[in-house]
């Protein structure tokens, strides 16, 4: 039976005093607050329990931003895929918000920018805290002679991966490694050679402390592993392409990662086919010792777990299939799955999707075209394009939904029909048939399966990157071609391997699992795909202008840092 280190009563949030005002009127020691009966750095992580608390606390924060959360539905999405070239919001390609307009939503006031300033720095703040109590915390309390090093590199990777975040999204960003305990006003944009220095001292330490793959505590703590693989990334981010091979060379060759060839785990092949790729994405595999292919893993339980929480992948990747109204016959489209006495109108195989994330005619097309039938992250059950009707009143009953069926005068908006109801889903963001709550709506979008951070496909992919950048193309072709052997994909070339082919190759392995900004930053792509894949019906291009390649710093930030000048970013009001 497995245990999980932040899937249990331990994964209840730490609350945390991050920023006290501190009394100045005398320094008398009756008048030294000492807290007694509330949580603060100075108690809270006084113990080693305390501070393994604070270590689940960082690994918290980041499950929530990342994947959880409809309150959080813009801040995900985007990580996820919108605003890329492979990806549009669906559900209205119009809206304000989702990224759906750049010139609209990229503002100094907007509420969602402001997350993305917030929330990295709320991380860094915590792993700052952490790190100064590990550092005074009483030798003894230790229990082995490594575990000090070992935490305190944990809380390095988690500044390290939330400067990352900053950087490529804001570019100069304030570098703190102090704790911020009182009023600042006085903060300044440091440069981001700065953000990388500390980035990289940061996951070198990490990698020389944190354990191997295998040795961690607990599922879903990271290792050596996933230190150099971020290392790697941080390393193509400043173009030391031949430090980024290195790094990911460490992680290819030193840990005993493979990529999975064979099917493994207890996948139930739902459409009654299944292949190897299936199964990295199936319930309860990600965790299996026998998958040597996870560096690592975000953890996740049903709510009957205390500390349990769900990711968005149904929600957000999936068709809203469920509103699309009636069959050509005017019956009701969907029957559903019969639940307390009626039907539901909702698929156990499909879930309830909302169609924040619709990909474009790129993901679901164009990057499949000279493999569409050989490569398996293409199949029918990986990817399903087909959709039936499930009305057993209609004439129409089980045949494949096609709108060209409905009268010319039916009234059909065949935006919301091919944006928002039916569109191909990747089946990787679901979990058919595995229900763990609320079976009224299918699940309600929720998943509850464990969620690659980083796997090692995609650090096949970042060595491809440095080499595709040092002009040896030859071994760029040669990791790629490790990712499509897998897939039944056909080789390709070393006069073909250069970035663009680099970037579908991601495309196709690595749907919804990355930040896609990430990596179309750093080649200097962003700009040139948007405008060139992202086939929004409204907003084709979404407005992308050359400045919103960096997002404004939130005016809030601005106006509250009276005592030093904090300029925005070019381009931006």
């Amino acid at each position: 039976m497995k245990t999980y280190f932040n899937k249990r009563t331990i994964f209840v949030p730490i609350v945390m005093m991050l920023a006290m005002t501190l009394a100045s009127c005398n320094d008398s020691e009756f008048l030294e607050e000492k807290p007694k009966d509330f949580l603060a750095p100075e108690n809270a992580y006084s113990t080693l329990a305390g501070v393994k608390q604070g270590i689940t606390g960082l690994h918290w924060t980041l499950r929530n931003d990342w994947f959880f959360g409809e309150e959080q539905q813009d801040v995900m999405s985007i990580f996820k895929a919108l605003g890329t070239d492979i990806a549009f919001h669906g559900e209205d390609p119009n809206s304000t918000r989702f990224l759906c307009n750049y010139v609209n939503y990229l503002t100094s006031s907007s509420d969602y920018v402001r997350e993305y300033w917030r929330r990295p720095y709320r991380i860094i703040q915590r792993a700052n805290t952490l790190a100064a109590a590990i550092e005074t915390l009483d030798e003894t309390q230790w229990t082995s002679a490594t575990q000090r090093e070992e935490y305190l590199a944990e809380t390095f990777f988690f500044r390290a991966w939330s400067y990352r975040l900053l950087v490529s999204f804001f570019g100069d960003v304030p570098v703190v490694t102090d704790i911020i305990d009182e009023a600042k006003t006085d903060f300044v944009r440091d440069p981001v050679a700065k953000a990388y220095e500390l980035m990289e001292t940061d996951l070198n330490y990490a990698a020389q402390h944190l354990p191997d793959p295998g040795k961690e505590e607990d599922p879903g703590r990271v290792t050596k592993g996933a230190a150099l693989h971020l290392l790697a990334e941080v390393y193509l981010m400043q173009h030391k392409y031949s430090e980024a091979v290195q790094a990911a060379t460490r992680v290819i060759n030193d840990f005993g990662y493979g990529l999975m060839t064979e099917r493994f785990g207890s996948t139930v092949d739902v459409f009654g086919t299944g292949d190897v790729y299936l199964d990295l994405f199936a319930y309860g595999n990600q965790n299996l010792s026998e998958n040597r292919e996870a560096i690592w893993v975000i953890q996740f339980e049903p709510p009957s777990v205390i500390g349990g929480s769900n990711a968005r992948g149904v929600r957000a990747f999936g068709p809203a299939y469920f509103r699309m109204g009636n069959t050509p016959d005017g019956k009701p489209a969907f029957r559903g799955e019969f639940v307390n006495g009626k039907y539901t109108g909702y698929s156990d195989t499909l879930g309830r999707g909302v169609s924040w994330i619709r990909p474009t005619n790129l993901m679901v097309y164009d990057v499949w075209r000279d493999n569409w039938d050989n490569d398996i992250r293409n199949a029918p059950h990986n990817i399903k394009r087909d959709f039936y009707f499930d009305s057993p009143e209609s004439a129409y009953h089980g045949q494949k939904i096609d709108f060209s069926l409905y009268p010319a005068n039916a009234g059909r908006d065949a935006i919301r029909d091919t944006c928002q109801y039916i569109y191909p889903f990747f089946m990787k963001h679901a979990d058919p048939l595995n229900i763990l709550s609320d079976a009224a709506t299918s699940g309600g979008g929720a998943i509850y399966k464990d969620q690659y951070a980083m796997r090692l496909a995609e650090t096949y992919l970042l060595r491809a990157e440095a080499y595709i950048q040092m002009g040896d193309n030859a071994r760029a072709a040669d990791d790629i071609n490790a990712v499509r052997a897998r897939a039944h994909a056909a080789p390709v070339a070393p006069g073909d391997a250069d970035i663009d082919f680099l970037l579908d190759e991601r495309a196709r392995e690595l749907y919804g699992e990355t930040c896609r900004f990430f990596v179309l930053r750093r080649t200097g792509k962003l700009v040139e795909r948007v405008r060139k894949y992202n086939n929004n019906p409204l907003n084709p291009g979404l407005n992308i202008q050359e400045h919103h390649v960096l997002w404004p710093i939130p005016q809030m930030q601005i106006d509250l840092n009276i005592n030093a000048p904090f300029p925005q970013n070019p381009g931006y009001n």
